[in-house]
């Protein structure tokens, strides 16, 4: 098989285990099992643990003491802010709510990078970002939950805030990932953020009760750590070294479709019309801003 076919078989699988994580971790911290922040700590230190031992049978690589601090900033937004605001909002709103406003990131990029890094936004693209925002607005204001006790407007908020964060490490990594190695980069992220974290999530951890987990408990936690974090970090550099960004941009809408059936039939997840709506508008704006104009010969 192609070096590109594996490449794309690496990024299905990292959109799938994206896609899954929405239901397991949402049904362990709402069924009381794991509180969101020690959920968190055991995604994070989990990962961390995986990465620097996965990194001991790789080539080692120097890193300029200056990157530190780089690596120290990423780490705020990447793991820190990304992390808690995702599963403190996860506990609150819908699976199909938040990977719908998850997938706005690439619009909440182009904005940063006008700003940031004064990239130019074309009219087309200005149209992308306001259809992808009312989606998002819609989801917020309207939507819905299955779950009495959520409270949508305020977990779709933590989603949202979540993806910006994400969206500003993503500018502040894009030097970083061109000098360095991704295991090498990812490694000290999770690990400057596991120490960040541990300070909020400490308390929460303490208070698990470790033996009331059942199988399936067990299984959805070692899922959120082993798939959705140590393997989607670790599949997702394989597959940007052989496909253009552009790809990897129209492999983010499977993650809402995957995250939406897999809820629905684990009942956890229902799906309307204003979800449906909402989904087709953020969908059309995301396309609008990741779509680039062939050039003419």
């Amino acid at each position: 098989m192609k070096a590109k076919s594996w490449a794309l078989i690496a990024l299905f699988a990292v959109q799938v285990l994206y896609g899954l994580n929405y239901t397991f971790a949402k049904t362990v911290i709402n069924d009381g099992f794991v509180e969101p922040f020690a959920l968190v700590m055991l995604r994070v230190g989990g990962a961390t643990l995986l990465f620097w031992i996965l990194s001991l049978f790789l080539p080692k690589e120097k890193i300029d003491k200056r990157d530190y601090f780089k690596f120290f900033i990423a780490a705020i937004f990447g793991v820190a802010i990304n992390m808690m605001l995702f599963l403190k909002g996860l506990e609150l709103t819908s699976p199909i709510h938040a990977s719908s406003i998850v997938t706005i990131t690439p619009v909440i990029i182009l904005i940063l990078s006008a700003i940031i890094l004064k990239e130019r936004i074309t009219n087309l693209k200005i149209l992308g970002v306001v259809l992808a925002l009312a989606g998002a607005l819609a989801l917020t204001i309207y939507g819905k939950s299955s779950r009495p006790a959520d409270n949508v407007l305020l977990g779709n908020t933590f989603i949202f805030v979540n993806a910006v964060s994400y969206s500003i490490y993503i500018i502040l990594i894009k030097q970083l990932t061109a000098k360095y190695h991704p295991l090498t980069f990812i490694k000290w992220l999770f690990l400057f953020g596991f120490f960040m974290i541990l300070p909020f999530s400490y308390e929460q951890l303490m208070a698990v009760e470790w033996h009331t987990f059942t199988p399936s408990v067990t299984f959805a936690i070692l899922f959120v750590v082993v798939g959705a974090t140590f393997g989607t970090y670790l599949l997702n550099p394989l597959a940007l070294q052989r496909l253009k960004a552009s790809t990897v941009g129209v492999f983010i809408y499977f993650q809402p479709v995957i995250a939406g059936l897999f809820a629905t039939v684990m009942g956890v997840d229902t799906i309307d019309i204003v979800k449906i709506l909402a989904m087709c508008l953020i969908f059309s704006g995301v396309y609008l801003v990741s779509y680039k104009p062939k050039s003419k010969s």
